[in-house]
Order: C-alpha cells, then sequence, then structure tokens
C-alpha cells in the first residue's frame, strides 16, 4: 500500500457512499458501496480480513482510491450500478448485455391515445406492458392489436389531421382524426386493447360477449359479427400462449448455472423467465465471465442489480436459488424503481410445502436447466451429449456434425427472402449463414418461396451442406423443401451433392413447437424442456432472426427510395429542390412542365421526363 492510499485512509469519512479502486493507470479496478466508507475500505487491508483469492488479488493492484458520498445506502446502490456500467472494472460482476427491451406503451394521458413501443419506461400514468425481450413477441402482439382494435399506432397529433389515413382504409383504426368512431367506443376500445395486452381474459371475454348480445338485440348484426370475429381471435390467440400458472402475476425467475456457494469457474450463465399475469412472455440468456471468487450471493446481488438498473420495470417478485448479498438495500432500490414492493423469494421443496411454492420452485428448476444448456453449448462440454438426445429423437442413425436451417420472410409477398443459417461445434457459423432475394416467385406463396431458398443455397453450398437441415414451417414447408433437394439429386452431379452423407430434413413448427419427420405421423413435442429442444428452438429462432433482418432491410430500402432517383438527370440537388418546391410527389406530379421547367436548373426536356416517370409509377414511392 503507497502513502497516497494510507493518506486518504486515514480520512475516510463514517457516511454511506461509493468507493473506487484505481490502478497506476487510473484505470478503475472495483466499484463497492458501504453504508460507513470508512468501515468498509479499510477492512481490504488489515491484517486480519480474510479476502478471497479474487480480492487478495485486486488489493495488490490498487494504487489509488476515490469515493462519493451518499445520503443513504440504497442511494449508494444506485450510484454503484451506474458506476459499474460507465467504467465496468476488472474486478465487478458485468453484465454484457447492455440492451433495453422494449415495452408496449398505451398512452392513456392523451386524449385519443395510441399503442406504441417505447425503450424507456417512465412513471409518468400511461400503461406499460412488457418487456418483450423477444422482438418477435411485441411485433406479434402490436400487429393483432392492429388487426382487431379500432385503436390507432400512429405517432400522428390529432389535432394537426382533418382526413383519415391508409391505416382506416385497410381496417386498422377506427379515424378518431376524421370523427368516424365516437369518443367513448374509442375508450372503451382503449381499455379492450390494455387488458388483452395484460392476458386478463375473463373480464374482457365477458365485456365482450356482454357486447356482443346488445348489438344483437338491437338487430345491429353486422357490429355484432366483428365483435364476434374479436373474440374468437382474442381466444385463438391466448390458446397458443404458454400459460404458466394464473396465480403467480408478474415474476421474473432467475436461474443461474453453475451454482455454488463460491463460484469457482471462469463462466456463469443465468437464464431469465419473464412471467406477466401468469403467462411466460419471453426467456433471456446472460453470460458473466470472470466470476472466480465470487460468492453466490454476491453474484446474484451484481447481476439483479445490473439487470434492472437498464431501462426496465422490475416485477411484483423475483424467484432465485439463493438469497443475494446485501438484500435489504438491494429491495428498497427495486421498489423505487417500481415505485411498489418487490419481493425477492427463494422457494423450498419439502414435505408441506404450499402448493404456489412448489410450483415456483419447478419454474426455477426449469430455468436453471435452460442454464445449463446453454453453458454446455456455449464451453462445449457435453455438447456431444445433446447431439445424442437429438439424433435418438429424430432417428438419426449417425450424429450430425452440422446443423442448417431455412426460413423465409415476405409481406404480402413484397421483398420476399429467404436465409440459411449453420451450428456446428456448439456455436452458429457466421461464415456459412446465406440470404437470397426471392426472384421466381410472385404474390404470397409461402412453399413455393421455401423450396427456390433451399435450391439455391443448397446448390451454392455443395460439400459445405449439413446432415441435418431444419425448414421453419410446418408439413407443406417441409414437403417443399424435400422436392426442392430430391430435384438437385436428379439435376445436379453427384460430387455436388455429398452422395455419401445422410442427410435428414426436419421442420419445426411453433404455436407450440414441434417437429415433423417425414414418414412419422406424429410430431414431436418440444416443450418437455429437455437440452435437444432447447437447441433446436435456439437455431429456429437464429434462422428467424437472420431472414427477418434481411427482409426488413430490403424493405426500407424500397421505403426510403423515390421514384425520382432513377430519372436520368434528376440528381440529389434537384431532387432536394424538387420537393422543396412542390412539398410533396403528388403536388410534383400534378404540375405542369411550364411550372418544373421555371426551376432554377430544369428545363422543359427534364420536366417532361420527370412528370413521365412519375405517371408511370402513379407517383407514389416504390
Amino acid at each position: 500500500m503507497n502513502d497516497n492510499v494510507k493518506a486518504k485512509l486515514e480520512n475516510l469519512p463514517d457516511k454511506p457512499g461509493v468507493y473506487l479502486f484505481k490502478d497506476a493507470k487510473e484505470k478503475v479496478l472495483y466499484v463497492g458501496k458501504a453504508i460507513s466508507l470508512k468501515r468498509r475500505v479499510r477492512s481490504y487491508f488489515q491484517s486480519s480480513a480474510k479476502l478471497d483469492v479474487r480480492k487478495s488479488s485486486m488489493v495488490k493492484d490498487i494504487n489509488d482510491l476515490t469515493f462519493v458520498l451518499t445520503e443513504n445506502e440504497v442511494e449508494a446502490l444506485a450510484l454503484e450500478a451506474n458506476f459499474i456500467k460507465q467504467y465496468r472494472p476488472k474486478y465487478n460482476i458485468i453484465l454484457r448485455d447492455d440492451k433495453n427491451y422494449p415495452y408496449l406503451r398505451v398512452t392513456v394521458k392523451e386524449d385519443w391515445p395510441k399503442v406504441e413501443v417505447v425503450r424507456r419506461f417512465a412513471h409518468d400514468g400511461n400503461v406499460y406492458i412488457g418487456p418483450y425481450v423477444s422482438g418477435r413477441s411485441y411485433r406479434e402482439a402490436l400487429d393483432f392489436v392492429r388487426k382487431h382494435f379500432p385503436v390507432r399506432t400512429c405517432k400522428y397529433k390529432i389535432e394537426n389531421l382533418n382526413r383519415a389515413c391508409v391505416e382506416y382504409q385497410i381496417g386498422n383504426c377506427g379515424a378518431p382524426c376524421a370523427g368516424y368512431i365516437s369518443k367513448a367506443e374509442y375508450m372503451s376500445a382503449v381499455w379492450d386493447v390494455i387488458a388483452f395486452l395484460k392476458g386478463t381474459k375473463r373480464e374482457l371475454l365477458d365485456k365482450l360477449i356482454s357486447r356482443m348480445n346488445t348489438l344483437s338485440e338491437a338487430l345491429m348484426f353486422e357490429e355484432a359479427a366483428l365483435v364476434r370475429d374479436r373474440i374468437r381471435a382474442i381466444e385463438n390467440s391466448w390458446t397458443m400462449q404458454k400459460v404458466v400458472d394464473s396465480e403467480f402475476g408478474d415474476i421474473d425467475v432467475i436461474g443461474c448455472y453453475p451454482f455454488t456457494t463460491n463460484m469457482d469457474c471462469s463462466l456463469v450463465v443465468f437464464n431469465v423467465f419473464f412471467i406477466r399475469n401468469g403467462v411466460l412472455i419471453g426467456v433471456k440468456d446472460f453470460s458473466i465471465k470472470n466470476t472466480e471468487g465470487t460468492t453466490a450471493g454476491e453474484l446474484l446481488y451484481g447481476f439483479i442489480q445490473q439487470f434492472y438498473n437498464k431501462e426496465i420495470l422490475p416485477p411484483a417478485e423475483i424467484i432465485v436459488r439463493k438469497r443475494p448479498l446485501n438484500i435489504a438495500p438491494l429491495k428498497k432500490w427495486l421498489k423505487n424503481k417500481r415505485s411498489m414492493d418487490v419481493e425477492i423469494t427463494v422457494p423450498k421443496v419439502r414435505e408441506g410445502t404450499p402448493v404456489k411454492e412448489g410450483k415456483k420452485a419447478g419454474i426455477l428448476k426449469m430455468a436453471e436447466e435452460n442454464a445449463k444448456t446453454t453453458y454446455d453449448l456455449k464451453m462445449g462440454a457435453s455438447g456431444e451429449d445433446i447431439i445424442q438426445e437429438l439424433a435418438q429423437r429424430l432417428g438419426l442413425l449417425t450424429l450430425p456434425r452440422a446443423i442448417g436451417a431455412f426460413d423465409i420472410s415476405t409481406i404480402s409477398g413484397a421483398e420476399s427472402v429467404g436465409a440459411f443459417i449453420c451450428y456446428k461445434d456448439g456455436r452458429f457459423q457466421k461464415e456459412l449463414y446465406r440470404k437470397v432475394k426471392i426472384k421466381t416467385v410472385t404474390g404470397v406463396d409461402d412453399y413455393a418461396m421455401m423450396k427456390e431458398t433451399v435450391e439455391r443455397v443448397c446448390k451454392n453450398l455443395g460439400e459445405e451442406l449439413p446432415e441435418l437441415i431444419i425448414i421453419d414451417g410446418g408439413k407443406g414447408q417441409l414437403e417443399a423443401a424435400i422436392c426442392a433437394f430430391n430435384d438437385l439429386r436428379e439435376n445436379l452431379p453427384k460430387k455436388d451433392i455429398q452422395p455419401k452423407k445422410e442427410i435428414q430434413i426436419v421442420s419445426l413448427a411453433k404455436n407450440p413447437d414441434r417437429i415433423f419427420i417425414p414418414g412419422t405421423s406424429e410430431p414431436i413435442n418440444l416443450e418437455d424442456g429437455k437440452p435437444s429442444s432447447f437447441l433446436l428452438k435456439r437455431i429456429r429462432d437464429e434462422v428467424h432472426r437472420s431472414a427477418i433482418t434481411y427482409h426488413r432491410q430490403l424493405r426500407q430500402k424500397r421505403i426510403m427510395s423515390s421514384p425520382l432517383e432513377a430519372i436520368k438527370g434528376v440528381s440529389k440537388a434537384r431532387r432536394l429542390m424538387l420537393l422543396k418546391h412542390f412539398e410533396s410527389l403528388d403536388a410534383i406530379r400534378r404540375a405542369s412542365v411550364e411550372e418544373i421547367a421555371a426551376i432554377k436548373g430544369f428545363n422543359k426536356k427534364l420536366a417532361n421526363d420527370i412528370l413521365e416517370a412519375l405517371q408511370k409509377k402513379g407517383g407514389f414511392i416504390k
């Protein structure tokens, strides 16, 4: 310990705060909090201190320390979390995932509320539903709201509008901007949306059934039929949800592997189940490295602190295997973020345990098994066991050295794409990923698009084609893929399609997740929590992510493009001049040759070319 540190130890206040240890290069080594900075910081340097290997190594590197005083320990905890996020110190538990997950916000504080996606939560009186850790889940929820409730999802200011937009024309909005829906009817739909998103099933269905009967008795049969269709759609949507237990309410279940009293391991995987109103809305893995010498209590404290330090609303209850370190200030800090009490529960299974507590232990065990599977896949340990389990379930004669997966993405046949990903040796092989634009299929034909994708990618991969291929879809997509592969075998040289390699093609359908195998009548259930099921779903999710990302890139490129770009002689500067002068493409299309030619830098020939091009495209962005 140098003289600089000794002098600062003598002057430490006996007050709460946050301390930072630094090395000779002023790099932050560790951030901690304390009720008494004087007692806590000095304890590291006492000869009688029983420090673990991790902290002993840290103390040797300390060359300087600084501190920040706070009003209380809870304030210190919040500041500590922010400093860890800012400095990412070597000896702290570092959660490397800093993503803010989306919420669906219903802006009930507005006169005409809307449903929108936000990534920051605020106690502003509006209704927030989430978090949605899967991008697919919130998009599906938002699409359902658009199709079945007359509530707006646009960001326009109602007072600035006087006519309905295209969302009304396609039946996705009640058009309050144009006065086509009454305030009472609109607000009723808003509260129906909130009830649907929160999963309060019985109350919402009872309300809609009562409304349908009232409309029917009033001989308003068309309106009653619309409500009936909405009831059916909601019932179908809830049937596909993974209901855990309605008694649970809002809870997060944090599984961890490996899990011992002293975490003597270089990698720990957390698996979090996000349960809202008894429904599982998402599952997410998190990895933390360099945890040697950390106790289980410290690890859980660090994970909970950093995870909920993001823009995320803590649930009413958090389920963990062991009591975290510093649980009292941790609960107070969580309460401040939620504005309500947050319980941290450690369920125990023993004779006489209440049923509800036993169920919590069961769901915690599932989260821990998921964490173990991810850990095995990341470490390469027991990965072969998972592949052996998979081969046995699928009836494969040999273990697949690599697994490939196909998916397609389209909206009404526009910007249709296909994607392929490859999983090998415990990781996704990005160099083998493939993306294709669908060329031979027009309109919506999933089977034909899947067939084209498989044909083109398999022909391109040649010797790199995996032994096991997963098709994202049901029996129809599976048959299309098999047909494509058979056509390749007949039309390509044998050397190009690996005649000596046995290739198995299966399909993975969702809601519920299940595998279809050619030649078998019954699919294999993947909702059993087995490691091989988890691996298959992980591969399916990766190929879906790849396909939809590529589709969005093409769609965004199309949306942002302008028909003016394709006109010879119309530079970027001229496009801006046109739009600035006429304000819209429609206004340009309605202009005369003389009006366009009068703009500086334009002439009659160019003006004529512009009008001809816009009239061919109808003046719309394509």
